[in-house]
């Protein structure tokens, strides 16, 4: 049964964000909701979704359109969904993401709702998406998952899918990026035209679901979720388009290029932090456990500094492009960073760390002259050389991470 009001059953909250927009007037969007599906050869189960939405619409009376995104279809998907009358994007450009951003720009709704062609979604569902964005939410996000309330039916998610990929970056998500959600998978979900305009979402293929969720927490647009049951594929001829491994990996390498904090910054501090350790012990010669920490102990410690520093470069280096390519917000840490470093101080601070490597190695050199150019005391030399080499190359690594940063910021025009 259709519910066109769900207040009794969804918790409604307002939205905490400081900054909610819910522009939108009906001069901008002349429908209150477009309904987009992607679709390639879904001739097997495009009927029932659509006509799923269209009693949706019909029973509360909701002023929306149908927009079927084809990526390329030649089973007859498009001809029934024309019969259906329902409005057909064609989307040249392959890939998941790239037919919903051709259907969702073609979208005339103020709100739109996003779902596959595949029957595994219940489109009957719309009016717990409405609601929410009706109340001022700009992205509303369905859970399948148990722990945010869904409910997945027998065979309709793969074990693997169900168990571990998806709450594990659904537990990744809420971690890097503070998402208040549950079902990060999921592509059952509501949104307002004026967010994903904001958004500018780039990604072509499965990543745009994450994307979107990822940049809307960055952004802190405001977030609901709402339970949803997850269904078995409709499709009996087609195998499902997801593939475990690879999507699994295309999301991992998704959320840490958005994070540069999580990619480069905390691995780096990691590293410098053990590296300092490393010196701290094995330049007075420090014995622990029988083991005598000596130069070989120095070359791996200057070996963390060196490799930390240079995760921490790219951090600020990858925040800064970010930034400048609308992929990340401008924040308190970007003010930070941009008030504390810049070209002149990052060219002092190489240059004095590279200088003073430049003397420890002098020192060096001066110690093998006085022995004329013979044997040396090895543990001695080398607890001048290590520091000496390290700091030279910490001095380089520096002053042109500078420049490189100081490139990165010059205005556009």
């Amino acid at each position: 049964m259709i519910q066109c009001c769900l207040s009794e059953n969804l918790q409604m909250l307002s939205p905490t964000t400081s900054n909610v927009s819910v522009s939108g007037s009906d001069q901008e969007y002349p429908l209150e909701l477009s309904v987009v599906m992607p679709c390639l050869n879904e001739a097997e189960t495009i009927e029932t979704c659509i006509r799923k939405v269209q009693s949706v619409i019909q029973k509360c009376q909701i002023s929306a359109e149908i927009i079927v995104a084809d990526n390329g279809s030649t089973d007859g998907s498009i001809e029934l969904a024309t019969k259906l009358n329902a409005r057909v994007v064609h989307v040249d450009k392959k890939g998941y993401g790239a037919a919903l951003q051709g259907g969702i720009a073609e979208a005339r709704g103020r709100f739109v709702i996003m779902g596959d062609a595949d029957d595994s979604y219940d489109f009957l569902e719309i009016p717990k998406f409405l609601d929410p964005l009706r109340g001022g939410f700009e992205l509303v996000q369905g859970c399948r998952l148990p722990s945010g309330g869904g409910r997945i039916m027998p065979g309709a998610m793969p074990f693997l899918h169900r168990w571990w990929g998806n709450p594990t970056f659904s537990w990744m998500v809420r971690l890097m990026f503070r998402a208040p959600i549950h079902d990060v998978y999921c592509g059952l979900r509501g949104f307002t035209n004026e967010l994903y305009r904001h958004l500018e979402l780039r990604s072509t293929g499965m990543e745009f679901a994450t994307e979107m969720v990822i940049k809307t927490s960055l952004f802190k647009r405001s977030i609901a979720e709402v339970p949803i049951t997850l269904y078995p594929d409709g499709r009996q001829v087609r195998a499902p388009h997801l593939r475990t491994f690879r999507d699994g990996w295309r999301t991992l390498w998704f959320f840490l290029i958005y994070s540069p904090t999580w990619l480069f910054m905390i691995p780096g501090v990691f590293l410098i932090a053990g590296g300092l350790l490393g010196y701290a012990l094995a330049l007075p010669g420090i014995q622990i456990w029988g083991a005598n920490l000596d130069a070989h102990t120095l070359l791996f410690a200057s070996l963390a500094i060196l490799l930390g520093h240079q995760a921490v470069s790219f951090a600020a280096l990858a925040k800064t492009f970010g930034v400048r390519e609308g992929l990340l917000p401008q924040d308190s840490a970007t003010d930070r960073l941009e008030r504390t470093i810049n070209l002149e101080r990052g060219v002092v601070l190489g240059g004095v760390s590279l200088c003073m490597g430049i003397v420890l190695m002098g020192i060096a050199v001066n110690q093998w002259r006085v022995a004329n150019f013979g044997d040396l005391e090895y543990a001695q030399t080398m607890r001048i050389v290590i520091p000496g080499v390290m700091l030279s190359a910490l001095g380089c690594q520096t002053i042109f991470a500078s420049f490189f940063l100081a490139l990165l910021r010059i205005p556009r025009r």
